[in-house]
């Protein structure tokens, strides 16, 4: 059975991913909110976290993030996450040829369905980390098996989106009801495939 790709983008009510892990995570574009999910954790949304990632057994991520990643994850071992990040195969989508120094990482090619195929072949449980642009990407394309938005109470009115305006239009699928263990919401959906439609609401028959 071919393996799943699922994406873990943790997002404000308003639809911001980015840099919810520190300061520093991504200052880019004047961001000056880095590091809003810290206050707002808690331990029942943790576990479900944790146990996401403990289920992994390869990252695919974008090369921003995947640069943010490996400057940090190898100095920061010894505990869940990073001895999981540390261990596990790192596929990047590029398109240059970047350095990848982190141990066990690989470059993605150009012909993305095809090279997501062969992973899906390699791996059971592939997920892609943060990596706003390169999630668009797959969102559009239909090249993902599970899309898993944790949506948390805070409005920021800046930042990098997942869906932004102008971005490409996409049907989705709720795979199963909304968990809420704690601050968190965690919505899971699947491609639904064609372009949304549009109609008009009436009154009941």
């Amino acid at each position: 059975m071919a393996g799943r790709i699922e994406i873990d983008i943790f997002s404000t009510l308003d639809g911001v991913g980015q840099a919810p892990g520190g300061p520093e995570e991504d200052p880019s574009d004047g961001f000056t909110f880095g590091g809003w999910q810290a206050p707002l954790g808690d331990e029942e949304t943790g576990k479900q976290i944790v146990a996401g990632i403990e289920a992994l057994d390869a990252l695919l991520l974008g090369r921003r993030t995947y640069d943010i990643f490996a400057s940090y994850w190898p100095l920061n071992g010894g505990n869940v996450i990073g001895d999981k990040f540390n261990a596990v195969p790192k596929y990047v989508a590029s398109r240059g040829a970047p350095d990848l120094p982190w141990n066990n990482s690989h470059l993605v090619g150009d012909d993305l369905a095809t090279e997501l195929a062969v992973l899906k072949e390699r791996h059971e449980n592939i997920h892609v980390v943060g990596s706003i642009d390169f999630a668009r990407t797959l969102i559009a394309g239909g090249l993902f098996d599970q899309l898993n938005l944790w949506v948390y109470p805070i409005v920021l009115g800046q930042g990098k989106r997942l869906f932004p305006e102008g971005g490409l239009p996409a049907n989705l699928r709720l795979l199963e009801p909304p968990l809420a263990p704690g601050n968190a919401v965690l919505l899971r959906y699947g491609p639904a495939g064609g372009v949304p439609a549009t109609g008009t609401m009436g009154p009941p028959d």
